[in-house]
C-alpha cells in the first residue's frame, strides 16, 4: 500500500468535530424526552451517599475550577467512581480506567486510550458498555465531546449495538450522552 492509499487514523485525544464529521455522519439532536427513563428513575440516596456527596462538594467547591485534570480526577471524580460498585463477578462486569480501544473500517480507523468504561469483561474489557470522556479543566482546554463520541461510535461498531450511553466531565459540570446508530456510518447524539 503506498502513501497515498493509506487509511487515515484518528485518535480520541486529538479528534476534532470536524475530523469526525470528515468520516461519518453525526447530528446532534434536541431531545430531553430521551434521558427520561435514565433521569427520572425512581432512586433515592440515603443518608449516608447525601452526606458523602454533601461533603465532597463541600472539600472542592471552592477549588474545583483551579484544578488541573489530574487533580480534579483524584480530588472530585475519583471519589464519586469508588462509591460506585461496578464489579459484578458472576456477569463478569468491571469498571477500567486507561483502556486501549481500536475500530478499523477501509476508511479510517478510531483509536486511543479511554480514560473510563464499564465492560464485559473481568481481566481485560470484552464489551464496552459505558464510558465517561476527558476529565476536563474546562472546554476551552480541549473539548471532550468529539473524543467521547469517537469512543462511543467504536464500541457501537464493535459490539454491533444500536445505541450506547456515555459521559463528558468539564469542571464539576457531568453531561451525558445518548449516541444511536441510524444506519451504516450515521449516527445521531443528545447531550443531557
Amino acid at each position: 500500500m503506498s502513501l497515498k492509499e493509506q487509511v487515515p487514523i484518528y485518535t480520541f485525544s486529538t479528534i476534532s468535530f470536524k475530523d469526525l464529521e470528515s468520516i461519518v455522519e453525526i447530528k446532534r439532536n434536541i431531545s430531553i424526552e430521551i434521558f427520561s427513563d435514565w433521569f427520572k428513575a425512581d432512586i433515592e440516596l440515603n443518608q449516608n451517599d447525601q452526606d458523602f456527596f454533601n461533603n465532597l462538594i463541600k472539600e472542592n467547591y471552592f477549588l474545583i475550577e483551579s484544578y488541573n485534570e489530574e487533580e480534579l480526577k483524584v480530588k472530585f471524580i475519583a471519589p464519586i467512581l469508588n462509591r460506585v460498585k461496578f464489579t459484578d463477578v458472576d456477569h463478569e462486569i468491571r469498571d477500567f480506567y486507561e483502556e486501549k480501544l481500536t475500530y478499523k473500517t477501509d476508511k479510517f480507523i478510531l483509536t486511543g486510550t479511554t480514560d473510563f468504561l464499564v465492560a464485559k469483561g473481568l481481566e481485560y474489557s470484552k464489551i464496552p458498555y459505558f464510558f465517561i470522556q476527558e476529565f476536563k479543566k474546562s472546554i476551552k482546554n480541549d473539548d471532550p465531546r468529539p473524543q467521547l463520541l469517537a469512543e462511543l461510535i467504536s464500541a457501537i461498531e464493535i459490539n454491533n449495538f444500536k445505541v450506547i450511553k456515555g459521559a463528558f466531565i468539564i469542571g464539576e459540570n457531568w453531561n451525558f450522552v445518548i449516541l444511536e446508530k441510524l444506519d451504516n456510518e450515521k449516527y445521531q447524539y443528545f447531550i443531557s
